[in-house]
């Protein structure tokens, strides 16, 4: 333990009589060389399991901004996140304040209000309002945004015999494959997300 302390101090002692410049490149030198060591591309990699209009917005907003930034993106919708590429997304994609003790309403409602009948479309056509004031892109200016962006849609197969859908039933550009295919991408890359 001595012996470490000992080499540490030594190091700060050393690096105390550098210039700014060479602190720079000693960083640059050891970026470089852990590049070197693990040459990972810039790539991300998402999964998104959920189906409601709040959750279709961030994988969707992540992959777009990843791949303007030049990273190659693909997203892996698995169970309920197979609303967001579900032909009839806009229908599917709702949201509901039952269970969802964030969600801003206009006033202040107690628990047992926001299950009663009718608070699911309110609260859907609220969000929906909040967004459009905001001129925040809809759920499928994301997708188009996403397909001419060339991020990967990739509906889980398992999930669809599961659930009993047909490639028929999803929007144009998506392509179709299992945990193991999508994890062949992710595993290449430095950035993968569960959303």
């Amino acid at each position: 333990m001595r012996v470490v302390q000992e080499a540490s101090v030594d190091r700060i002692a050393a690096a105390s009589s550098l210039g700014e410049e060479d602190v720079r490149r000693i960083v640059r030198e050891e970026i470089e060389r852990a590049a070197k060591k693990d040459p990972a591309k810039k790539q991300l990699a998402l999964i998104s399991s959920k189906g409601t209009l709040d959750w279709a917005y961030p994988p969707l907003i992540l992959a777009t901004t990843a791949a303007a930034s030049g990273m190659e993106t693909a997203i892996f919708f698995t169970f309920y996140g197979l609303n967001i590429i579900h032909k009839d997304f806009e229908k599917k994609l709702k949201v509901s304040p039952v269970g969802n003790p964030a969600m801003p309403m206009p006033v202040p409602m107690a628990d047992i209000f926001t299950s009663l009948p009718g608070m699911k479309p309110f609260a859907t056509s609220m969000m929906r309002s909040m967004f459009k004031k905001k001129n925040v892109a809809t759920i499928g200016e994301l997708m188009d945004a996403a397909l001419e962006s060339e991020v990967r849609l990739i509906a889980c197969q398992m999930t669809m015999e599961v659930f009993g859908y047909k490639e028929s039933d999803f929007i144009d550009g998506v392509e179709y494959g299992g945990a193991a295919a999508f994890l062949s991408f992710a595993r290449k890359g430095h950035v993968s997300l569960f959303v």
